[in-house]
Order: C-alpha cells, then structure tokens, then sequence
C-alpha cells in the first residue's frame, strides 16, 4: 500500500477503504508517512470530503491510536458530554454535578482554554488546591466515591488527532466537517463513556456561526458515536450572547455556585437543565420530562452543589471557597465599562467579548500562556436588556491596569446599542439525535 495512491484515490472523489485509513493514520502516527503526504491528502479530503463510513472510521482509527480508556471498573452507565466551546460556558461545573446527584456517574477528562473560549481545568484550578492531574486509578476511585471526577486529559489520548491537528492548523484545512467531527470524537471515544451529550454552540461566539453549520456538525458527530457504538445525542445551542454574566476563571465558578445554589441567572439555569436532563436520558434513567423533573429537585435539594463540593475536596480542593465564595481572591484593579448613549441592546459580538477576557488575563493567546484566575469581566447588561446613558454594562477585573483602556475599547465596541429593541433569540434551536433533527 503507498500513500501515494491514496492521495490519488480521495483526490478523484473515491471513498478511501477500512485497511486505507487504517493504515494512512497508523503511518502518520509513527512517523512512516511525512508531513507532505498526510497534507496533501488532508488537502483532498478538504476538497472532496468523507461519507459518514469514511469518517467513523477514521475517528476510530484515531481514537485507537493511543490509550483507550476502560471505565467498566465504575459502576452503572457513564455519560461524558462535550461543548464545542464559547464565552462564558461554565456548564460542566454545574451539569457534572447535577448528573451525578440523580446516580448517573461522571468521569469526565477536560482540556484547558486557547484564545476566547474558556477551559473546564483552568476554571477548576481556580479552586486553591484542587489538583487535576491524577492517577487513573485515584480517577476512577474518585467517581466511585463521589459519583463525580473531572481531570485533565492524562496519558496518550488519541495521538494521531494531535499530529493531525498541528497540521491542519498550518495547512488550512481545519473547518472541514469530517476532520472536525473526527477530531472532536477520537478523543470522547477513547475517554471511555458509554455515551456522550454533544453541546454544539452557534452564534457568534461560538466555532460555527449559523445554525445549519453547527446542524450539520451535530449530525456528523451524533453518527460516528452511534456508528462506534456509543449512544449519543446533540443539543444546538445559542452563543450569539454570552451564557450567564461571569467570563472568566474564579467568576465563573462563583457563578456556577450561585447556579447550583438555584440564584444563578435564567439563561444558564435553563441550559444547564436542558443538558442535565439529555444526559439523564442518554443513561436510561427515563423520559426527557422525568429526567428534567430529577434535575430540577437535585438542584433545589442542594445535592447537586454538595456534590462539586464533595469532587473538589477529594481532588485536594479547598472547598471553603465553595461555602463562601467571597473568599475567592479578586483582581487588584477593578474597573466599570458605561453605557455611551441610551437604547436596547440589540446585538453583541460574542468572540470580541471574549477577546477581553484574554487582554484582562484570564485567557491565552498560546498554549503556554500562563492565566490569571482571578481575571474576567462581569455583563450587568446583555441583549436585549434597558440601558440608560451612563449606565454600567460590566465591571473589568484584571492584574494589568495597563490593558483596561484597550479592553474597555473592545467592550463598547463589541456592543449594539439601538432605540428598538432586538428580535427574540432562543437558548435551544435543536437536539439531534440518530433518529434525525427535532427543532426545539
């Protein structure tokens, strides 16, 4: 087999065979096939694309690449859920929780944040003390104490996904559905769920940026988790304004707290439920209104905010912080954003919103960039909502006095502001499923 005729073969339009992307992603892999082979044949696959056999396939050839994680040692059926990311998406803190209050088991690996969208372990790392980074075994001991555990992605997860991102990301051939579906679900089937809730935002803040883009991803992803065996489902949700009010590393576990404490704000409540109760069905704990009713009392009992509480501690987290979040350390400059004219807001350009946050601190503009937990904005006003003149829209918080003029500038300039109000927007537009789309 050469990879020369394979290259040949997707150029021509011709769907690749199982033992061809086998071997294709076993050769990249050890480093038998170059650089400029894999990139011209990711070139042809950008052009001429993968059906739905092709790209299953290569997830899972992906996925094997490097270790599989085996959760049956956790008792019961294990939900992972994944969002595509966007500003101000805190939900893993509140729906893992949430979850695993109603008896469904977490064992959840996360990734840090790059650019504007924030990571799970850096928000969680906020928390002093807590550790991320832990032995399998001390994982799965975790989740079987608490029914909880969320930790950085550890061992050699899905090796081939990474080599092949770094290329694509230099060769112009990221946003091609297959590589991206691929990408995404190489690395939730090796980390070992039975199933898996896919939260794919759209918007401007988000990755995809119309609603049938990120369908479409969502039907992509939803058929390679149920053709590699994994019961799997999508939510389609908004990220054209940002979800809650707090951006952020510590604000937004305050606000996560706030939510499992049910004063979180609407929005956030609304799509944490939604999420909670789709896992809840994906693990067969009944209809999606009987697993909604379980999320709701969980969150109102107060067993869903003991549960991050009992996570955290047994990840070496100082859970007092929890108890009482004003213990959290702030930001030593602190600076409120006006309104310039009164008005509705009509529109927010969410990724620019986001973009503060990085100039604040609180996110990276390289991999190795190091962040400032205690950095971010608070939104007073979002889409939507009355502003008079002079009113604040959101407070900054930063170490960097130095960047508050340029954050300010990119605030004001990333906010509508109209005499008419704007026109209503939904939280949910869809959930997808192996049995089609459903528009919510």
């Amino acid at each position: 087999m050469r990879t020369y005729d394979i290259i040949l073969k997707k150029r021509g339009g011709q769907p690749l065979s199982d033992e061809e992307i086998g071997w294709f992603v076993e050769g990249y892999t050890n480093g038998s096939i170059p650089d400029y082979q894999a990139s011209a044949l990711l070139m042809a696959i950008w052009f001429r694309g993968m059906d739905e056999h092709e790209t299953a396939l290569l997830t899972d050839r992906m996925a094997h690449s490097g270790d599989m994680v085996d959760l049956s040692a956790i008792p019961g059926v294990k939900v992972d859920k994944h969002s595509t990311g966007g500003v101000g998406d805190k939900t893993t803190l509140i729906v893992g929780p949430i979850v695993a209050a109603c008896g469904v088991p977490v064992a959840k690996m996360s990734g840090r944040g790059l650019g504007h969208t924030g990571g799970t372990i850096d928000k969680l790392e906020s928390i002093p003390g807590l550790c991320t980074s832990v032995s399998r075994e001390r994982f799965f001991e975790i989740v079987r104490e608490t029914g909880l555990a969320v930790i950085g992605q550890t061992g050699n997860i899905a090796p081939a996904d990474k080599k092949l991102y770094a290329l694509r990301d230099v060769t112009a051939t990221v946003d091609n559905l297959s590589l991206i579906a691929s990408s995404i679900m190489s690395k939730k089937l090796a980390a070992g769920s039975d199933a898996i809730l896919l939260d794919v935002k759209t918007g401007s803040g988000a990755f995809m940026k119309t609603l049938d883009d990120s369908i479409a991803l969502a039907k992509a992803m939803v058929s390679i988790g149920e053709r590699n065996g994994r019961r799997t489902a999508a939510l389609i949700t908004d990220m054209d304004i940002p979800l809650g009010h707090a951006i952020g590393n510590s604000l937004e576990v305050i606000e996560a707290v706030e939510t499992l404490r049910g004063r979180g704000p609407a929005d956030l409540t609304e799509v944490c439920l939604q999420l909670a109760s789709n896992m809840l069905f994906l693990a067969g704990k009944g209809e999606i209104a009987a697993c909604r009713a379980a999320a709701e009392a969980a969150l109102a009992g107060g067993e869903a905010f003991q549960k991050l509480c009992a996570m955290a501690a047994a990840q070496g987290g100082d859970i007092s912080v929890l108890e009482s979040t004003e213990k959290f350390a702030k930001s030593p400059a602190v600076h409120a954003v006006q309104a310039p004219r009164g008005g509705r807001i009509t529109r927010m350009q969410t990724e620019q919103i986001g973009e503060v946050s990085v100039v604040l601190g609180a996110g990276r503009e390289n991999k190795d960039d190091l962040i400032d937990p205690r950095a971010g904005l608070i939104l007073y006003k979002k889409t939507g909502d009355a502003v008079a003149p002079g009113e604040t829209l959101a407070v900054l918080h930063t170490a960097r006095p130095e960047a508050l003029p340029r954050a300010e500038r990119l605030l004001l300039g990333a906010v509508e502001i109209a005499d008419a109000p704007p026109a209503p927007h939904r939280l949910i537009y869809a959930r997808v499923t192996r049995d089609g789309v459903e528009l919510l």
